[in-house]
C-alpha cells in the first residue's frame, strides 16, 4: 500500500512517522515545494527504522509528482496559515490555488486516490477538491472531525479522570472554532453517558475546552499543533488501508442528509477500503440540529468565495 502526504512540515511529517511505525502503508512518499525538504525529512524518518522495527520505505521529493504514482491514498496538508491583516477571502484563494495544482498534478500519476484533506479551511478546501477533481465524493475526506473527536475525548478525561481508550465521543460540523458541535449528550465512559459522570458546569467547560482546543494550542506553543494532527490522520489513513470500517466523524459531501446538500461538512462517517462506506444519520434532537444548521451555513457562506476557482 503506498500513501504519499503532500506538504512535509510538521504535521505532514509526523503522519508519515506514525503511519511508519505502524507499518500502515509499506511506501511513503513525502513531496514539499521547499528545496531538500521533504527529502531531508524523509531521510530522517528513515534512520529511525532500525530502533522502531518498522520495514515501511519513506521517500521525499522537492515537487515530483511522479514518484507518487499509484497511490492509494493522498494525504494533502499543503497551504498557508492566516497572517495578520489576511483576509478570510484573501487566504481561501491562496489555498484553494494550492490545493487544485496538487490535486491536478496528484491524478496525473494516481487515477482513482482516496484524498484527505487536511489544509484549512478545511471543509471548503474538501469541497473544493471534489469539484476540480471530480472524484467519487466517497473518496474526498476532510480529516477534521477525527481531530476534534480525538480533543473532546482528551478534555472530558482530563476532567472525569476516565481513561481516554474508555471514552466514546464526537465532534460534528465545520472544523472551526465557532462551528464545531462537540455532541456531549451521546458521549459515553465505558457506556455509561456523560451526563452520569460529570456536572453541567464540567460539561459545558469541556464543550468550550474543545473549541478552541487548536488555539489553545497555537497560543501556548506560538504555532500550529502537530502531533494530535499528525495522528488523526495515520488513524484514518489505517481504517482507509486496513479496511477497519471504524466510525470516525468526517467531512463529506451531503446530499440530502441532516438535510443539507451540496456540502462538505463532519459528520459520522464508517470509514474503510472505499473511503466513506456509510454516512450515519444521529437522531439530533432540536438544539443539536439548530447548531449543525447554523454551522452549515457557516460552511456555506465560506464556500461561496470560491466561486473563482470552481
Amino acid at each position: 500500500m503506498k500513501v504519499t502526504i503532500v506538504g512535509a512540515g510538521n504535521v505532514g511529517a509526523t503522519a508519515a512517522d506514525v503511519i511508519a511505525s505502524k507499518a500502515i502503508a509499506s511506501n511513503i512518499v513525502l513531496l514539499d515545494i521547499k528545496e531538500g525538504f521533504a527529502e531531508g525529512k524523509a531521510l530522517d524518518l528513515m534512520q529511525t527504522s532500525s530502533t522502531k522495527g518498522f520495514d515501511s520505505q519513506i521517500i521525499g521529493t522537492t515537487g515530483d509528482y511522479s514518484l507518487t504514482k499509484d497511490s492509494d491514498v493522498v494525504v494533502i496538508t499543503s497551504g498557508i496559515p492566516r497572517k495578520p491583516g489576511m483576509t478570510r477571502e484573501e487566504l481561501i484563494g491562496i489555498n484553494a490555488n494550492i490545493v487544485k495544482d496538487v490535486t491536478s498534478n496528484i491524478l496525473k500519476y494516481s487515477s482513482n486516490p482516496i484524498i484527505v484533506m487536511v489544509s484549512n479551511p478545511m471543509d471548503t478546501m474538501t469541497y473544493l477538491a471534489l469539484k476540480s477533481t471530480g472524484l467519487d465524493s466517497k473518496r474526498v475526506i476532510g480529516m477534521g472531525g477525527a481531530l476534534d473527536s480525538s480533543r473532546f475525548k482528551t478534555y472530558i478525561s482530563l476532567s472525569s479522570k476516565k481513561l481516554q481508550k474508555d471514552i466514546d465521543a464526537m465532534v460534528i460540523g465545520g472544523h472551526g472554532d465557532t462551528t464545531m458541535i462537540p455532541l456531549h449528550r451521546f458521549a459515553k465512559c465505558n457506556n455509561e453517558p456523560l451526563s452520569k459522570i460529570s456536572s453541567p458546569e464540567e460539561i459545558e467547560n469541556i464543550v468550550k475546552s474543545t473549541m478552541v482546543g487548536g488555539a489553545t494550542l497555537t497560543k501556548l506553543l506560538g504555532t500550529s499543533a502537530w502531533y494530535a494532527p499528525g495522528s488523526s490522520i495515520a488513524y484514518l489513513v489505517d481504517c482507509i488501508l486496513n479496511d477497519k470500517r471504524k466510525t470516525i466523524p468526517c467531512s463529506i459531501l451531503l446530499n440530502g442528509e441532516y438535510n443539507q446538500n451540496d456540502l462538505c461538512i463532519g459528520v459520522p462517517c464508517i470509514i474503510g477500503k472505499n473511503g466513506v462506506e456509510e454516512i450515519i444519520e444521529l437522531d439530533l434532537n432540536n438544539d443539536e440540529m439548530n447548531k449543525f444548521n447554523q454551522s452549515a451555513d457557516a460552511v456555506r457562506s465560506m464556500n461561496s468565495t470560491l466561486s473563482d476557482h470552481t
